[in-house]
């Protein structure tokens, strides 16, 4: 159907802005392809290699038995990279076509404006309305997932398992993780080798306050803290009914009652928590519950800042508890709570 016919100066207006736009849209377009597309390749490339050495580096550890399953996964990981990287040479062609497309109505639209008089402009008004309607049809270029290396296509709950094991194994105990002293909240008493933290419903008059110290919550943090690395310990809890244990940011506030200074409820700390019958990981305010048939005795704490991945694992039954998988701000120092009885790290 043809267009209404308008006035030329409303015409004339009407292709300016129209070449304008499409100006415009194009210089998007070649930034894109420029600048982000590029950018997700060399990101894919970057992350299918790391996922490499995460797979390869695991499966080390426990190769006699997991053969099979490294072969599989180097796959995926192979498979995903693949993926990502044909999604983005299809869109740089896709792009390029495009664009192409926008160069050419733009440069039909800028012949007619050039060389018509206005007489030939209003018999032109049909093709111009239908290029002008064909450029509208173009979008311009949308963040998309397909575009991304799936990080997700290295997990594998064998692999998981078998890794835990392997470096609770290895790595629990060799490192002194002990509790500083300035830290401890004024109702836990710490033991002399700063190991054990004992609730106490009584408020210690013999608490020092400072910069440091949690002044309500029955809070402390390890005196080390982890930047880079895998690390590992164990914490003894079979004697609490109410506790929390998990990594804290130094950033965690720690004065007064609201939920900033209480552990799961800020976006300083992660944290796995048992409340007599009920456990959950908390974070950020959000709690995650897990469905547990036992109470733990022992609870491990795996943290790999390489691979940006917490995990809480049970040694007696070799059960992955939990395992949060998200970016972490560092330094990051071994957090404890305890509201019944007492928790203490082992060595």
């Amino acid at each position: 159907m043809k267009g209404s016919a308008v006035p030329v100066p409303q015409c004339k207006n009407k292709i300016v802005d129209q070449c304008e736009r499409l100006q415009l849209q194009s210089a998007g377009i070649t930034k894109y392809v420029a600048e982000v597309l590029p950018g997700k390749n060399q990101r894919a490339v970057t992350m299918a290699s790391a996922a490499r050495e995460l797979v390869i580096q695991r499966l080390s550890l426990v190769r006699s038995l997991c053969e099979s399953e490294e072969q599989r996964l180097l796959e995926q990981v192979h498979g995903e990279e693949e993926r990502a990287h044909q999604n983005i040479l299809t869109q740089r062609v896709h792009w390029a076509e495009e664009q192409q497309k926008l160069d050419t109505i733009r440069t039909s639209l800028v012949g007619m404006l050039t060389h018509l008089d206005d007489l030939q402009l209003i018999q032109k008004e049909q093709e111009i309305f239908e290029r002008t309607e064909e450029a509208e049809g173009i979008l311009d270029p949308q963040e998309s997932e397909k575009l991304n290396f799936n990080e997700k296509c290295t997990r594998s709950p064998l692999l998981t398992q078998l890794w835990a094991t392997a470096v609770l194994g290895t790595l629990s105990g060799t490192e002194d993780i002990r509790i500083d002293e300035r830290t401890v909240g004024p109702f836990l008493q710490l033991s002399d080798d700063r190991r054990t933290l004992t609730y106490n419903a009584k408020k210690s008059k013999a608490c020092v306050d400072g910069p440091e110290r949690f002044d309500h919550w029955p809070n402390a943090l390890a005196a080390t803290s982890f930047q880079a690395g895998l690390h590992a310990w164990m914490v003894n809890v079979q004697n609490s009914c109410a506790y929390k244990v998990g990594v804290a940011s130094g950033q965690l506030p720690r004065k007064g009652s609201g939920s900033d200074c209480r552990l799961g409820y800020n976006a300083f700390s992660w944290v796995f928590s048992r409340y007599d019958q009920e456990f959950r990981f908390l974070h950020n305010g959000q709690h995650e519950a897990l469905g547990l048939l036992q109470c733990p005795a022992q609870l491990g704490v795996l943290l790999d800042l390489q691979a940006q991945e917490l995990l809480f694992y049970d040694p007696a039954s070799g059960t992955v508890l939990y395992t949060y998988h998200a970016p972490f701000p560092g330094p990051l120092f071994p957090v404890f709570a305890v509201a019944d009885q007492n928790i203490s790290i082992v060595h």
